[in-house]
């Protein structure tokens, strides 16, 4: 008799930097669904051995991946019999041969795709790398600036802070793949403001019992070191560090990067808000992905923009006028 393989019944497919961390670790409590201990094995993001270069941190980060089969069904051996299986990789989203290898793998899977704000993902995203040391330019859109230039290098895609937020063009090639009744789309900002609702919410798309979950835990909060010579000279020593690991057998991100990253913490404010005139300047870089000529309300795009009701706008007034952005509501 053959024996079942332990495979995943769901996963969390993205976005970066859009509660993926805290919903995990939500999901895990409920006693119908087993979540992989390891959070993001990312194991669709290859067909075989991960990248061995890449941009500041990347090298070793790749070490942490679980790219072997029989280690990622390990992973979902320990679920207890008639629960569902789920494991969290933001970053499938954002990449067309992870999700075609989910497909040919997976094709009954349920997807959960967060959406944020993209510029208020984005700049998380970058907060995150800087506070970290890794992220060499401390400006923010200087470093939104860079990317064509990172990718081309190779840098891995959480690198890719304007990418990772065009959820439209990411949504239309899922749907190629996967009827729409598998996924489900919903609002960072529904995590944040209506938790009990949306959970609820992803728990009856999940098929196991409601009301069971009713909050959000705070999971993955990135501090926002000040702009010193402290924090550069530390941060210069954490980018050294990582690039000489590399030449370490077995040495991952986290054994490396973690004492400096902390040391780079220890006085860190949480993550200080975009200005106005950041968010003008990067919202056309989304504009067209989020309303581009011609949509329709059956588009891919429409579908994340409709993904539950705006939360709030955040409006400016000047001369006299009040003006809204575009993507606001999507925070």
């Amino acid at each position: 008799m053959e024996v079942p393989v332990a495979m995943p019944d769901f996963l969390v497919i993205g976005a970066p930097k859009a509660g993926t961390t805290a919903l995990h670790a939500a999901l895990a409590q409920h006693p119908g669904l087993y979540m992989s201990a390891i959070k993001e094995p990312k194991f669709f993001l290859s067909d075989g051995p991960p990248p061995t270069k890449g941009g500041p941190g990347d090298a070793l980060t790749y070490r942490e991946h679980v790219w072997r089969r029989a280690d990622y069904e390990a992973l979902f051996d320990p679920a207890p019999a008639g629960t569902l299986r789920g494991e969290s990789t933001p970053l499938y989203l954002y990449d067309r041969a992870a999700m075609s290898r989910i497909h040919d793998t997976l094709p009954g899977a349920r997807l959960i795709v967060i959406v944020r704000d993209p510029v208020e993902r984005a700049h998380s995203n970058w907060t995150h790398l800087w506070s970290a040391g890794l992220e060499p330019i401390g400006d923010f859109v200087r470093a939104c600036g860079e990317e064509e230039r990172r990718i081309e290098a190779g840098w891995a895609s959480f690198w890719h802070y304007i990418g990772l937020g065009r959820y439209g063009e990411q949504l239309e090639y899922l749907f190629t793949l996967f009827p729409r009744e598998q996924v489900l789309v919903i609002r960072y900002r529904l995590l944040v403001d209506e938790p009990a609702q949306t959970l609820d919410r992803i728990c009856a798309f999940l098929g196991v019992e409601t009301g069971v979950l009713t909050e959000i835990p705070r999971q993955n909060v990135t501090s926002h070191p000040e702009s010193t010579l402290a924090h550069s000279a530390v941060a210069f020593a954490q980018r050294t560090a990582t690039a000489v690991g590399t030449r370490i057998p077995g040495l991952t991100a986290a054994a490396l990067n973690g004492p400096l990253e902390r040391f780079l913490q220890r006085h860190s404010r949480e993550r200080q808000p975009l200005d106005w005139d950041q968010r003008q300047e990067l919202l056309p870089r989304f504009e067209t992905d989020v309303k581009p000529t011609g949509s329709s309300p059956g588009s891919a795009r429409a579908a994340w923009s409709a993904a539950g009701p705006p939360a709030r706008v955040r409006p400016r007034t000047a001369a006299g006028s009040t003006r809204y952005s575009a993507l606001s509501a999507a925070r």
